[in-house]
C-alpha cells in the first residue's frame, strides 16, 4: 500500500511508539534501583555510575552499526527482537546475587534496548507525512513517558512485593508484544546495500556533515548532563532521606515534563524552525536545573518538573533535524543522535561519579548545570532555515 506522503499514519506512529515505550519503560527500571544497588554491594559512587555509564556506552557501540545494518536489510529483528531483550533481562537485575552478574543483565538488556531505537526512529519517518517535527516528537514522547512511568512502578512494586519479585513484571511486557508483532511494519531499506559501513556513512551525511558533527556535538553535551542528573538525583535524594516512593515521584517528574517539552519544543519547530527553539530552550536550562538542587522538601517536585522540561525538550528535534540532512540514512542518523550522543554522553557518567566520591554529588551537578549555557554558542552556527 503505498504511503501518503502528507499525511502521518496515525496507527503505524502509535505502534511504533509503543515500541519505544514499552522497551524504555523496562530499561527506566535501572535508575530508581540504585540506591537499593549501592545498599545490597556496598557500591561507591564510582561503582553505581558504572552501571548507568555501561548501559551508555552499550548505545554508543550497538547503535551505529545496528542504524547500518537497518538502513541496509529489511528485517523485524531489530525492532521487536530489541524490546524482548529489554524485558527479559532488566527484570533479572532484582534477583541478580553479585555486582558482576548485574552488570551483566544490563548490559544485555541494553544491548535490547539500542537494538530497536535507530530501526523505529528511522521508520517514523517514512510515516510521518508532513508533520515530521511533531511525529519524531510524539514518537520520543513514548520513551520520555516510559521513564517518568517506569521509575513510579518499580517503586512501588518492590516496595509492596520486594526486590526479588522484579522477575515477575515480565509479563506485562509479553501481553504488549503480541500486539506489536501484528501492527509493527516490515522497514524499507533505504538503497545502500551495496556500501560498506564507511561508505553508506559518506553517502548519507555526504556534505552535510558539518551541521551534522555541530549538531551532534550540542546533543551529547546535552546527554552527558541529562545522564549525569538523572543517575545520581536519585542517590542525592537517598543520602537526605528522601523514601523510595519519593525519588521515584521526582525522576517520574523530571523525564515527563520532557515529553510534554518534547511534543510543544517540536510542533513550535514545525512552525519557526529548530534553531530559534534550541536557543531558548538551552537558554533556560541552566538556571531551572540549577534552582532543583538548592530547593527541599515538597519544592523538588514542581523543580524536578521544570528542569526536565527545559533539559529533555531539544532531543525529539535533535533527531529529526539530521533526518532531514541526511534523508537516505534514516535510521543512521537516527543512531547518530540516539545512539552515539546519548551512548558518548552518558559513558562520562562514571566520571561524574568518581568527581562526587572526591568533592560532592550537589557540587559536580552544579558545575554540569552550566554546559547547557555553553552550547548556546554552538548553536548560534546551526544551520539556518531547516525546518524538521
Amino acid at each position: 500500500m503505498p504511503i501518503d506522503k502528507q499525511r502521518a499514519d496515525i496507527k503505524i506512529i502509535f505502534a511504533l511508539t509503543l515500541v519505544h515505550f514499552i522497551g524504555d519503560f523496562y530499561n527506566s527500571f535501572i535508575i530508581p534501583l540504585l540506591p537499593l544497588f549501592i545498599d545490597k554491594f556496598s557500591l561507591t559512587l564510582a561503582q553505581a555510575g558504572l552501571i548507568a555509564g555501561l548501559s551508555r556506552f552499550l548505545a554508543f557501540i550497538v547503535q551505529p552499526p545496528v542504524g547500518y545494518l537497518a538502513d541496509r536489510y529489511s528485517t523485524r529483528l531489530f525492532a521487536l527482537g530489541g524490546p524482548l531483550l529489554v524485558m527479559v533481562f532488566i527484570p533479572l537485575l532484582g534477583v541478580a546475587p553479585t555486582f558482576w552478574l548485574l552488570l551483566v543483565f544490563v548490559s544485555f538488556g541494553s544491548i535490547g534496548s539500542s537494538m530497536f531505537h535507530p530501526t523505529v526512529a528511522g521508520m517514523v519517518s517514512r510515516y510521518s507525512g508532513r508533520h515530521l517535527g511533531l511525529s519524531m516528537s510524539f514518537f520520543i514522547m513514548g520513551g520520555t513517558l516510559a521513564f517518568g512511568a517506569g521509575p513510579l512502578f518499580i517503586a512501588w512494586f518492590v516496595k509492596n512485593f520486594g526486590l526479588q519479585s522484579t522477575p515477575l513484571t515480565i509479563t506485562v511486557g509479553l501481553v504488549v508484544m503480541v500486539f506489536l508483532y501484528k501492527t509493527v511494519p516490515l522497514p524499507e531499506i533505504e538503497g545502500l546495500s551495496k556500501n560498506g559501513l564507511v561508505g553508506s556513512i559518506r553517502e548519507v551525511f555526504g556534505a552535510a556533515w558539518k551541521p551534522v558533527v555541530l549538531i551532534w556535538l550540542v546533543m551529547a553535551l546535552r546527554a552527558f548532563v541529562s545522564q549525569s542528573y538523572l543517575t545520581f538525583m536519585p542517590v542525592l535524594y537517598a543520602k537526605e532521606g528522601y523514601s523510595l516512593i519519593s525519588i521515584g515521584s521526582v525522576v517520574s517528574l523530571f523525564t515527563v515534563a520532557g515529553a510534554f517539552s518534547g511534543l510543544a519544543a517540536g510542533h513550535l519547530s514545525d512552525r519557526i524552525g529548530f534553531k530559534p527553539v534550541f536557543l531558548m530552550v538551552h537558554l533556560l536550562t541552566t538556571p531551572c536545573i540549577l534552582l532543583l538542587l538548592f530547593v527541599r522538601g515538597n519544592w523538588v517536585y514542581p523543580a524536578a518538573f521544570l528542569a526536565g522540561f527545559f533539559l529533555l525538550a531539544t532531543l525529539p528535534l535533535g533527531v529529526a533535524i539530521v533526518q532531514k540532512l541526511a534523508p537516505r540514512g534514516k535510521s543512521m542518523a537516527s543512531s547518530l543522535m540516539t545512539g552515539l550522543a546519548y551512548g558518548i554522553g552518558g559513558l562520562m557518567t562514571p566520571l561524574t561519579g568518581m568527581l562526587a566520591d572526591y568533592f560532592s554529588i550537589e557540587q559536580v551537578l552544579s558545575l554540569l548545570a552550566v554546559i547547557p549555557l555553553i552550547t548556546v554558542i554552538f548553536i548560534l552556527f546551526f544551520p539556518r532555515d531547516e525546518k524538521p
